[in-house]
């Protein structure tokens, strides 16, 4: 608790670890990449037996996934690093980053390899052989994603709560289960695209259809690869916490007795669990020094009681005319 020029500045910290919801969020990335692992094993040896062009682009794109979920993985351990003196509020946000790089792959490899392996496959088409096989692989990938994508999808439905699922993909800040979910998704489209693809082609005589099915794989991907690297980028940058959690901290701190009112309210998510709030308030002038120090103890435990994700709390005691000189001040400058 020290004096400065506008007032009192008082800050408290307490550290409850790095929790990334390591629990379900592991659960759902593990399950996605034993369930990729073997898939693509199998539609690279379908692909190899028949020729199918959207086949290899499939095969491609459970690889990519595969090794997706595998930097996924590595976040979710990174992230629960302790802070140290180099990175003094923990190392929360390396799964957006590992999360970024991953949108970056789907769009590079997942999505630039099937779109070049359908225009080859159009300006060069061949017939498929043995498409029984594919039908066969694509079946048992099929039940593979299904389940996958079923597990991703409960653990995303339970995380969202009230929210529509666009929204809560854009609400999120654990990239882990939405990306799974969003990967899984994609495997799903892809999956039907290459199945209706390759038999529809059987089917006319057209072999050319095989690669337009290939194209249509790579656009899928490009547009889930889009869509992940704004919601990641947006999460590397700094979000700030849901409105609701906003409003109830905000709404804490105008119900204390003695603060005169709210001059700033900032939250940052340094993590999937893991919020970063600083408060700056202006206290009536009929408290001491002591009755300040007690009444931001008292708020710092009722936030952090309130809400979980709350790990840090910084108050500052500041008058409402000294913020905003600052705030004039910072500007000019």
């Amino acid at each position: 608790f020290q004096p400065t020029r506008a007032g009192y500045c008082a800050c408290g910290i307490e550290l409850k670890g790095y929790g990334m919801s390591a629990g379900g969020s592991t659960k759902v990335v593990v399950a996605a990449l034993i369930g990729n692992g073997l898939i693509a094993v199998a539609k690279f040896t379908a692909s190899a037996f028949t020729g199918s062009s959207a086949m290899l682009s499939e095969a491609i794109h459970s690889t990519v996934d595969t090794g997706n979920q595998a930097l996924i993985l590595y976040g979710l351990k990174c992230a629960k690093k302790p802070a140290d003196d180099t990175h003094p509020f923990g190392y929360g946000m390396e799964l957006y980053f590992w999360t970024f790089v991953v949108a970056i792959l789907i769009f590079a490899i997942g999505s630039g390899v099937s779109l070049y392996e359908g225009v080859e496959k159009i300006l060069n088409p061949h017939p498929v052989t043995d498409p029984w096989v594919n039908y066969l692989i694509l079946g048992v990938a099929m039940i593979i994603e299904g389940a996958a994508w079923t597990y991703a999808f409960r653990e995303f439905k339970a995380s969202k709560g009230h929210l529509g699922y666009m929204a809560g993909i854009r609400e999120s800040k654990d990239p882990a289960v939405f990306t799974v979910l969003m990967e899984d998704t994609a495997a799903m489209l892809g999956l039907a695209v290459a199945f209706v693809g390759i038999a529809v082609g059987e089917w006319l005589n057209m072999p050319v259809l095989d690669g337009v099915a290939s194209i249509f794989i790579g656009v899928i991907l490009a547009i889930v690869a889009v869509i992940l690297a704004v919601e990641c980028k947006g999460l590397l940058i700094g979000e700030g916490a849901r409105s609701s959690t906003v409003r109830g901290i905000r709404a804490i701190a105008t119900a204390t007795v003695g603060v005169k009112g709210v001059n700033e309210l900032l939250t940052m998510h340094l993590g999937p669990r893991d919020i970063l709030v600083t408060l700056s308030l202006d206290f009536t002038d009929d408290i001491t020094s002591e009755d300040v120090e007690t009444l931001i103890s008292t708020m710092e435990r009722e936030i952090k009681e309130s809400y979980d994700d709350v790990t840090r709390v910084f108050i500052e005691a500041q008058s409402q005319r000294g913020h905003q000189a600052d705030t004039q001040g910072s500007l000019a400058v």
